[in-house]
């Protein structure tokens, strides 16, 4: 078994997004021997960022051999990860999911955050009529004074690190049914990573739906890939193709692709930053969560001009 070692420098790589995106490949498919079929839990497959990550990941190990990924029935977060836990689930191999202790202790984390480390720093999805709302929020306390509640998946880590910090937080199971509750007035803003909430309005196309332009709430919380606690050959080749990809540029490539857009349109570096605790991490976790937060400003300052960066990845 390959030791696992924790990627403390990965998430400064979030904001190096240097040259031009290409095309990642799309899933490889062999004639010579049978393919080996992933089930990738259906959010992360309906999701380009991810799936293509998988299938770069993939890619660059051959010696596996050909595989070929497949869609899951549509379940919440909370079921893929109950169902990862079994030793031989019929429903899913794979998920994307924000990492948190227990879930590192129940399943078996691949620990190479798949945006760079993006997925802890969110602002607000709001109604258009609800802007007025967030006027002169700079603080949690505010906030809260001002009667803002956040909504967040029931299962999602986010609802306890935001409910200990003290934000008022709604919740549901599904993930869909949390835009008709922000339609319905059920809560103010729907929190969404920096990494996932253009993709999110895109799919949405809901006029009404907007970012909110002042703030950005940042915690510490990475997003890996998880398999169950005894499939060695799935963790390991995602692991190892993930190393490969970035220590031949490829990983880098991808996130400028995927990620580099959302940062520039979303205005990282003009937004009031709300930093809260996240007491619910390993220790590795932390420290790869806590660096990208205390590197977010050096990092947003690359897009807006050049700047010589090291090709050590220790740097």
């Amino acid at each position: 078994m390959r030791a696992r070692r924790a990627y403390g420098w990965l998430p400064a790589l979030a904001l190096v997004l240097v040259g031009p995106g290409i095309g990642v490949s799309s899933e490889y498919r062999g004639a010579e021997t049978q393919e080996t079929e992933y089930r990738l839990w259906y959010r992360n497959y309906d999701s380009p960022p991810i799936r293509a990550l998988v299938a770069l990941a993939f890619d660059k190990t051959p010696e596996y051999g050909p595989y070929r990924i497949i869609r899951t029935p549509e379940m919440a977060q909370g079921r893929v990860v109950r169902e990862l836990e079994k030793e031989q689930s019929e429903l899913v191999d794979l998920a994307n999911v924000a990492t948190s202790s227990q879930r590192e202790k129940d399943l078996r984390a691949i620990p190479i955050p798949i945006d760079g480390g993006l997925l802890g720093l969110r602002v607000c999805v709001v109604l258009k009529e609800t802007l007025p709302e967030f006027q002169n929020i700079r603080s949690i306390d505010d906030m809260r004074d001002a009667g803002i509640r956040i909504g967040q998946g029931t299962h999602w880590p986010d609802s306890s690190i935001l409910q200990i910090n003290g934000v008022n937080v709604v919740t549901h199971s599904r993930y869909e049914i949390l835009f008709r509750m922000l339609e319905n007035h059920r809560f103010e803003c729907f929190a969404r990573g920096v990494s996932e909430v253009l993709f999110d309005l895109k799919l949405e196309n809901n006029e009404d739906f907007v970012i909110e332009p002042d703030l950005l709430l940042a915690y510490p919380m990475p997003s890996y890939f998880f398999v169950n606690r005894n499939d060695h050959e799935t963790a390991q080749r995602l692991e190892l193709g993930m190393e490969r990809a970035i220590f031949d540029g490829s990983f880098g490539t991808y996130l400028h692709q995927y990620y580099g857009r959302a940062i520039e349109e979303l205005e990282l570096e003009s937004r009031n930053v709300l930093v809260l605790d996240n007491p619910y991490l390993t220790n590795d976790s932390w420290e790869i969560g806590s660096r990208a937060l205390s590197e977010l400003r050096r990092r947003i300052q690359l897009l807006s001009g050049p700047e010589e960066t090291s090709s050590d990845p220790e740097s």
